[in-house]
This record gives C-alpha cells, structure tokens and sequence, in this order.
C-alpha cells in the first residue's frame, strides 16, 4: 500500500460506517451532514471510494428514500 492509500484509509472507513448508519436509519441530520462532511474533506482531498460513499446520500435523497431532518 503507498503512501497516499494509507492517508485515505482511516478517513475512508469512517466515511463509509457513517454512511451506513445514514442510510440505514432513513434519515440525515444537519449534525450528520457536518460530521461526514468534516471527515470526508479532513486530508484536503477526496478519494474516488470517498466520493462513492457521497454519491450514495445523494442517490438516497433525490430517490426520497432519506428524509432529512433537523435543518
């Protein structure tokens, strides 16, 4: 592994239980959005597999199936 895989693999698994647990539960707060967001630009970049776990939040909100609340 080089060493810009290791700079994005802890942020990376954060990323993705975050959005797991986003998903799962149906719904996303504005305190959700400001810790994912905080993780996923914390290195200055973002990764492809980072901006996946992204693109799964949009997937689930333009298709109703994530309800945000609390904004």
């Amino acid at each position: 592994m080089n060493d810009q895989e290791n700079r994005y693999k802890q942020p990376e698994l954060a990323i993705e239980e975050i959005v797991n647990r986003i998903i799962s539960s149906g719904k996303m707060s504005r305190q959700d959005h400001i810790l994912l967001t905080s993780v996923a630009v914390k290195n200055g970049e973002m990764s492809t597999e980072t901006r996946r776990h992204i693109n799964r939040i949009f997937d689930y909100i333009q298709t109703s199936r994530l309800k945000l609340v609390d904004w």
